[in-house]
């Protein structure tokens, strides 16, 4: 049995309907107001729903999927889009970047960046049942990384099923050329400043990722194997924030500071 709204339309086809929404916000770059208030009782399984549309229309136009993104999964970040759990989205090849890239800003609506892992996974990865071991043992190495973070939805006014629906409000990544010397299980105490035009803004540690990173790449394959989807060996997976993200411009910098261990930096134009 269909459901439909107060207009008739059925809520599919409202579904639907926000997919294109967004893919058009993606392409042209202006924003569209924010889906829950225009869906009754709107779910976080009809907010995956809609992102799922648009990836498949993402794949069914060329682009290559790179990998996945955990967010939200730091208290700062739940504090800061007003959330309370976790969710996951998506990136293709073309919205990576390298160490020292210049990405134009003009390309996002209201960019902000991240400090993040980078998980490269050597095996594949399918749940339901993951453990903590076999996603320790599924990760070849861990980069320094950035989310550039992006809403479709007009001036951040999100709930969770605003930028789950969104593609968990993604925008682009950035990864470094090497990664870093440290042990896939010991990513707890792992400190990262994030810097903006080499000032020091905000600093955390692995631990503010869903209280150790792997946890969240545990969860994201679980989740992803409920809806039958794997994580494949190859891809890229992004765990979720050491901070809260900070806004950025043109003609300014970012860099994600491991001390020691290496950094990444990359420019806005």
């Amino acid at each position: 049995m269909h459901t439909t709204t107060k207009t008739g339309q059925r809520r599919e086809e409202v579904l639907q309907g926000f997919a294109q929404e967004l893919l058009t916000a993606t392409r042209t770059r202006v924003p569209v107001p924010p889906v829950r208030d225009r869906l009754a009782s709107m779910t976080i399984q009809d907010a995956y729903e809609v992102q799922a549309d648009q990836l498949k229309q993402h794949q069914a136009a060329g682009r290559i999927l790179a990998g996945r993104k955990v967010g939200l999964t730091s208290q700062a970040m739940q504090a800061q889009l007003g959330v309370d759990s976790p969710d996951f989205g998506f990136f293709f090849e073309d919205m990576v970047h390298h160490d020292g890239a210049e990405i134009p800003s003009d390309s996002f609506i209201s960019p902000k960046v991240e400090p993040e892992f980078g998980f490269l996974l050597k095996e594949s990865l399918q749940g339901p049942g993951v453990t903590y071991q076999q996603a320790v043992d599924a990760v070849e190495a861990v980069y320094p990384a950035i989310e550039i973070i992006d809403s479709r939805i007009a001036d951040w006014n999100i709930r969770l099923v605003d930028t789950v629906a969104d593609n968990a409000s993604c925008g682009a990544i950035a990864v470094g050329r090497t990664p870093l010397d440290i042990r896939v299980d010991e990513l707890k105490q792992v400190e990262c400043t994030l810097r903006i035009d080499d000032h020091p803004v905000e600093t955390g540690t692995g631990q503010a990722v869903m209280g150790d990173p792997i946890l969240a790449l545990v969860w994201l394959a679980n989740i992803l194997g409920e809806q039958g989807v794997v994580l494949e060996a190859g891809h890229l997976v992004l765990p979720g924030s050491f901070t809260k993200a900070l806004p950025v411009v043109a003609d300014s910098s970012a860099t994600a500071d491991f001390g020691d261990l290496g950094s990444l930096t990359i420019h806005f134009t």
